[in-house]
Parts: C-alpha cells; structure tokens; sequence
C-alpha cells in the first residue's frame, strides 16, 4: 500500500503541534481519525515512527529521518500547487495549435502579435494540416476544426461560422464572361477539392436540390492553393469568408451567382481532449480567439 499525502500531513503536524489532540484542531479532524492515521503510516513503512505515552509522544530516530523526507514531499506538493495558481494567474509553457493552412494564414496569424503581447509567458507552436490529426498523437493541445464535427470523443469551444460563396476574379471573368445561371457553371473551368467529395458541394439552388455537385476542372487538397488559383485567373471557386473577404473588399475576387446561392455558414470549432480542468494556458487562447473572432 502507498503512503498518502494526508498520513504524511497528519504525521508532520502532530510532530509539529505536540500532540494528536492539537494536530486534530489543526487538521479540523477528529483525534480518532489523525491517530489512524498514524498507525496506518506505521503499519506502512513497518516501522515505529513515535513511542506514546500518557503524558508525551517521542518520536523515533527512524521517526526523525523519515520527517524529514515528510516535510520535502509536502514542501513540493506545496510549491508545485502555488505554481499551478500562478499559472491560472498568468498561463505559461508550450501551446500546441494546429489548424488546416487557409485558416492559419488568414485568422490565427494576424492574431498571434496581440496574443503574444498579452501572454509573453506562453510559447506558441503552429503546425498547419489539411487532413484531421488525432490530437494525441500528434501532441497537440487545440486544433480548429471548421464544418461538422465526427469525433465525439472531443470536446469542442464554438469560435464563430463562415460563410461560403461562389467566386472569380476578375481577370477570369473578363476573359470567360460570368456565369447566368447555374446550369452554365459547366462551361467554365471550376476549381474544387480532391478529398472529400463534401466539399465539391457547391451552396446552389439547381435542379438538383440545394447543393450542386462541380466536376473540377483542376483540383487541389488546400483551400489556399485553390484561392491563389483563384487569384490567378484560373477559374472559378467555392470558398469560406474567414478566407476571402479581403480578397472580396480589395476586388480581387467577387462574388457570381449571388442570387442563387444559399446562405451557408460552415462553423468553426476549437476542438480539445480534456480529463480535468482545462489547463489555462488553452483556455485562455481559446477565449482570445473567440474574441477577437466576434470583433471582426
């Protein structure tokens, strides 16, 4: 059996008040209670740590040398809780972020000088994948996830939504003419994603319901890769806001068949496993992010 930190508490603080009855009062136990305590300690280390008597306790020079190895113990439990409350106080340590490279670029970079600044104390490490990571085996603290989520076994902080539009610029479309309707999207050369499918389902109203399925004329597994195709006169695309909208407020890209498309807003979550308390130094870029998010 393993001594517990409150056999060593009960054991220090009888040595240190003099006697079971003052270390109870000290303890707000029961004199019963601190004096199994002692016993259990003992029956434990078999070994006896103090010699009882009516009128005094004397402890032992076995008692003496594991006192001291009592009072280091609770000395760092003590200093590694004090620690623990500094950090609540004022998060430290390594942040893992993961978060597929269209989002890191353009929401969680421009944010990392501001968040910085406020939490010198933690140390930012940014990978970017296009493909869901297992957290765990990737060492990996928060990781953005935008659309639906699959893996229940996560625990997820909602961050805001994005909206999805149809897209060109203008280049492409001086070049090729705008689309009229949605049955002419065949015409033109579209962009699209090479995994999943999902994401080849265009928010258009058509005579397939409320979702066109494009055949990419040119395919990427990047949303970045496929907007700097975008940019460059390629084609015509589908793409998160989070994404474009200083692409769409400079005219680099505008919006084509704006009356047939639906309003989609893909959410995006901040996704984390959690056992215990949320370490602070996660809560607190969480709630950041969520921040600066809702101000933008």
């Amino acid at each position: 059996m393993k001594t517990t930190l409150d056999e060593l508490q009960a054991y220090v603080m009888v040595v240190d008040s003099g006697s079971i009855t003052a270390a109870a009062e000290q303890l707000e136990q029961t004199a019963s209670g601190v004096s199994r305590a002692l016993s259990r300690l003992e029956e434990k280390l078999d070994v006896t740590l103090m010699r009882r008597t009516t009128r005094r306790l004397e402890v032992t020079e076995e008692g003496m040398v594991f006192l001291a190895q009592a009072r280091k113990i609770l000395a760092s439990v003590e200093e590694a809780e004090e620690q623990m409350a500094l950090r609540r106080q004022r998060p430290a340590g390594r942040l893992r972020v993961n978060a597929a490279a269209p989002f890191m670029l353009h929401s969680i970079v421009p944010l990392v000088a501001g968040f910085r600044q406020q939490y010198p104390d933690i140390q930012l490490e940014l990978n970017s994948s296009d493909q869901i990571i297992d957290l765990l085996e990737q060492r990996t603290d928060i990781a953005i996830r935008i659309g639906p989520l699959r893996d229940s076994t996560l625990h997820a902080r909602p961050l805001a939504t994005s909206t999805l539009r149809v897209l060109a610029s203008p280049g492409y479309l001086q070049r090729h003419g705008e689309p009229r309707s949605v049955e002419a999207l065949h015409l033109h050369s579209l962009l699209g994603f090479t995994q999943p499918e999902s994401l080849n389902q265009w928010p258009l109203r058509c005579g397939q319901g409320n979702s066109y399925l494009i055949n990419p004329g040119l395919s990427a597994s990047s949303g970045e890769t496929l907007r700097q195709l975008a940019l460059a006169d390629a084609g015509i695309v589908c793409l998160a806001d989070f994404m474009t909208g200083q692409d769409r407020k400079d005219g680099r890209l505008q919006q084509v068949l704006k009356s047939s498309t639906l309003e989609v807003r893909q959410p995006i979550n901040a996704v984390y496993y959690r056992n215990t308390a949320l370490a602070s130094r996660i809560a607190c870029f969480i709630d950041y992010l969520s921040e600066q998010m809702l101000e933008q």
